[in-house]
């Protein structure tokens, strides 16, 4: 194959498109075989050249830094200060971390030291599953792109299926791709339900999808007719726990922003919160005074809100808001032609409510009143494990005792949605908000296979003989010998002194031995006579 040479950067066509050019679904097909075939060749087996690629992957992004920001505020009217913060600079820095860690990374991993296998020098090697397909959603189109990073630094080829709800930002990518990456192994297709399905209806070495639990059953189904791995990154309602104890100016603070950035189109974003009625009280006034700091009279004109991304996804919020038997205490206001909702607060919702029937993934903060936290922690146990779980107190007992006693994907105390930045930890749900993760090391290990290896030494044999036949005499006798007795005391029974037990009790006896040397002596000569 042609050696792939990167273009110059700044050659482009500094014109945004917003018309998405569909990818033939003819040639779905020989783009999943081109790459396959470019990965069994080997193409990607060379760190540095996995190297180059994620420099690559990140100047792709710099170079067209105001291109990738006209393209997001032209698809979800996006400010130009979270597009930085949410997709350009988390794929500069994911492809950075990988760039900087990989060599580290797919160093074979010697195993701990165990008496029966040290012989065999046995070792974890980190193998590239093949080629993945990773299909993203339109919230957030290049952060869900981030693992792609993990898959360059594992060695895999990639075809990627970005959102055809975001036309301008998938088509720059499908322009910007060829340009940087080496299209023998890293392909972009664009489409909708048609090219999806075809996508799927391939066998693919791993599929990472991120999206709603809906479209995500489709995704798993359809991997288990070739057995493909999957990770699924679904998100579900996020509740918020706030007691008493919380600094409610930082509480508001933080909930407003992570609740309303990306007008709410968040997997990660605070769903619903669940508060005793003296706390939503106070909660509410600081909220509002949070409000109108972050968005002044009118958000729609404060250039610090983003809108709805399509008008099916704004008559779905919009319907559930109307159909709400709660108190709208911020916000309400709606637009359908400018695909607008405002920052909304809806007070007294009940579990019954329409705000409560699904997750919400727009701009309204559900405050459900319970009688108490531990009725809050039963009702958040009762349903689905959500991606994120969020608890504000200055009680670290408290937020201690929420952890404990939940179950979810992550768990972030007195502050919501920054775990997605970080490059360190896993980011994934559980249960029903998916599973696997992917972030940094996270999106390598998710990408490679962990493949065991043992080198076994000729001399060995005269150490195991026992396991060749044949099976008789002193074999079978040496065979018995080597099933393990247990250790440890049978559960329920009572267990023998300990070692240090021991140990104290004949140091003991010795010390009244020693007190008592003389009248033990004189007993001792007493019998004697």
């Amino acid at each position: 194959m042609a050696a792939f040479t990167p273009a110059s950067p700044f050659t482009q066509a500094a014109a945004m498109s917003s018309e998405l050019v569909y990818t033939p679904i003819d040639d779905i097909v020989s783009i999943r075989n081109h790459v396959r075939a470019s990965f069994r060749a080997g193409k990607a087996k060379s760190v540095a050249f996995r190297k180059e690629q994620l420099l690559q992957l990140a100047y792709l992004i710099q170079d067209n830094t105001d291109r990738f920001q006209a393209a997001l505020k032209n698809d979800l009217g996006r400010p130009v200060v979270e597009s930085n913060l949410f997709d350009i600079s988390a794929m500069i820095t994911e492809a950075l971390h990988s760039y900087k860690n990989v060599d580290a990374w797919v160093k074979p991993d010697k195993a701990p030291f165990d008496s029966t296998f040290f012989a065999f020098s046995p070792k974890v090697h980190k193998e590239p599953k093949g080629v993945a397909l990773i299909i993203s959603p339109f919230n957030y189109p290049l952060w869900c792109l981030t693992p792609i990073t993990g898959a360059i630094a594992a060695g895999c080829a990639v075809v990627i299926k970005p959102s055809e709800l975001t036309p301008a930002t998938s088509q720059l990518l499908a322009e910007l791709f060829p340009k940087y990456l080496d299209p023998d192994l890293y392909r972009v297709v664009n489409g909708a339900v048609a090219e999806t399905t075809q996508l799927l209806a391939l066998q693919w070495d791993h599929i990472l999808y991120t999206g709603s639990g809906r479209v995500g059953r489709i995704v798993a189904t359809a991997a288990a007719r070739h057995l493909t791995p999957v990770t699924l990154e679904l998100g579900g309602k996020s509740p918020v726990l706030i007691d008493a104890n919380a600094d409610f100016e930082l509480t508001a603070r933080r909930l407003l922003w992570g609740k309303m950035m990306n007008s709410g189109q968040t997997c990660t974003a605070p769903d619903y919160v669940l508060v005793t009625e003296p706390v939503q009280k106070r909660l509410v006034e600081a909220l509002k005074a949070q409000w109108t700091k972050f968005y002044g009279g009118d958000p729609r004109t404060s250039g610090s809100f983003s809108r709805i991304c399509a008008h099916s996804h704004w008559e779905r919020i919009a319907g559930l808001l109307a159909e709400t038997k709660g108190e709208v205490v911020l916000g309400g206001d709606t637009d359908r032609a400018d695909k607008y909702i405002a920052p909304t607060v809806v007070q007294n919702v009940s579990f019954s409510d329409s705000l409560m029937s699904e997750e919400l993934f727009g701009p309204i903060l559900a405050i459900v009143p319970v009688p108490s936290m531990d009725a809050a922690l039963e009702y958040v146990n009762n349903h689905d494990a959500p991606l994120a779980l969020y608890v504000f107190s200055k009680d670290a007992k408290f937020r201690a005792h929420v952890r404990a006693n939940t179950l979810s994907g992550m768990f972030v105390e007195n502050d919501v949605v920054v775990q997605g930045g970080s490059s360190i930890t896993p980011f994934g749900g559980v249960g029903p908000s998916g599973y696997g993760s992917h972030k940094g090391k996270y999106s390598f290990d998710t990408f490679v296979h962990h493949r065991s290896s043992f080198n076994s030494p000729k001399w060995i044999d005269s150490v195991e003989a026992t396991r060749f036949p044949p099976y008789t005499g002193k074999v079978v006798t040496n065979a018995n010998a080597l099933v393990p007795s247990i250790p440890y005391p049978r559960p329920g029974a009572q267990k023998p002194p300990t070692k240090w037990g021991r140990w104290a009790f004949l140091s003991l006896a010795f010390a009244l031995i020693a007190a008592n040397r003389q009248r033990i002596v004189a007993l001792v000569k007493g019998a004697g006579a």
